[in-house]
């Protein structure tokens, strides 16, 4: 007699039980393999996103476990790049690499270490894609063997020239023909006036007058490019030649870089009219070094009145708002400042100690004239 119920195997267990176990095993089987899809998937992205979006962090640890990148060299064409004072070596291997002069920062450094050789600060000019320790080679042999010429900061096209004739082998007319033929910044408007920028420089065997001025203007690129010049001209609502012309200005006015975003105040408050109801003619710069680079004549700090009175678009006496173009080289700090003045109401400023290069700046005219009064104090002293 049987009985209603499930049916047995042989084993004695329900075929409905073992049935049930068949089917957790093949659900066992198929989450472990597709949690190995996941895995695998998470895998893959983490060495893709290794691969495609570390490769800057790759590059720096090939240094640690291998040879960097680095170029066969020996390179070609000419690229300008600065050394400044102060740099590590990796600051050199950034901007060589930057330049594209060695391939990657570590290749330069390891050149670098395994030469006992010295770098020095300047503007040097060497080919594209160098292999590093040429490159290395190169920075050490143009440092220690070939001549020098410095630029200060403030000179004028004229002076720069004169400059460079009395530190190279070339001659001022020779420099003055390669003026002529070098190509200039389209900024710059067909006037290297405050373009060729102030630094040093190295006066290369095989250079040529032309190589070397264009050196200088490659010079001017970096310095714009390191601070955003054009993004920030546009910002303020001006081209980069103004901004140029501005810098230009606080470079002859002061020499202290620390008081140069304060004169930048007094420029821009000046333009704006802030300044009309403290004396200043409503957009009258009024600036001493505007009416010394009219007359050419840089022999004292003071403008006579016969010079105030010149008829010349630099004579900011005359003329409101900015001469049409640079008075002289600025250099970084200058260009920073006209970029990013300080936050003053000062209407005047005047350096009152030629020395020390103290300068005193003033709202209103009274606190000017006084001084003013200090200045001349300090020239009857010093005979100035």
């Amino acid at each position: 007699m049987s009985h209603a119920g499930a049916s047995s195997d042989a084993d004695g267990q329900p075929r409905s039980q073992r049935r049930g176990r068949r089917k957790k095993r093949k659900k066992r089987r198929f989450g472990s393999f597709f949690a190995v899809l996941i895995s695998l998937s998470v895998i893959g992205g983490v060495l893709a996103g290794l691969y495609y979006g570390g490769s800057a962090v790759l590059n720096a640890m090939s240094g640690w476990f291998g040879d960097a990148e680095d170029y066969p060299g020996p390179g070609f064409g000419e690229v300008t790049v600065t050394i400044e004072d102060g740099f590590t070596l990796r600051a050199m291997g950034t901007a060589l690499a930057e330049a594209d002069v060695v391939a990657s920062q570590e290749a330069f450094v390891q050149a670098a270490e395994q030469n006992p050789g010295s770098i020095q600060p300047g503007t040097y000019t060497l080919y594209r894609q160098m292999n590093a320790e040429d490159a290395v080679d190169a920075l050490i042999q143009i440092g220690s063997t070939s001549e020098r010429v410095t630029i200060p900061e403030g000179f004028r096209v004229r002076q720069t020239l004169q400059r460079l004739a009395e530190g190279s082998e070339f001659e001022l007319e020779e420099l003055e023909e390669a003026l002529e033929e070098v190509e200039l910044p389209d900024d710059a408007e067909d006037d290297a006036e405050g373009f060729l920028f102030p630094a040093t420089y190295d006066l290369r065997h095989d250079g040529t007058a032309e190589s070397l001025l264009t050196a200088m203007l490659h010079r001017f690129n970096q310095a714009a490019l390191s601070l955003d010049l054009r993004d920030a001209a546009d910002n303020r609502d001006m081209t980069v030649r103004e901004v140029v012309t501005v810098a230009s200005i606080i470079q002859r006015e002061v020499r202290s870089d620390e008081d140069m975003p304060r004169v930048a105040a007094v420029i821009y408050n000046r333009l704006s009219g802030e300044c009309s109801a403290a004396g200043v003619a409503n957009n009258m710069l009024q600036m001493d070094s505007t009416v010394h680079y009219a007359v050419d004549d840089y022999t004292s700090v003071f403008t006579s009145s016969e010079m105030r009175q010149i008829d010349s678009p630099y004579n900011t006496y005359l003329n409101p708002g900015l001469p049409p173009g640079p008075i002289a080289s600025p250099g970084e700090a200058a260009l920073s400042a006209a970029l990013d003045p300080a936050d003053e109401d000062s209407c005047y400023f005047v350096t009152v100690n030629l020395e020390t290069g103290e300068t005193r700046f003033a709202a209103t005219e009274a606190e000017h004239n006084d001084n003013v009064e200090l200045l001349r104090a300090y020239c009857r002293e010093n005979d100035c």
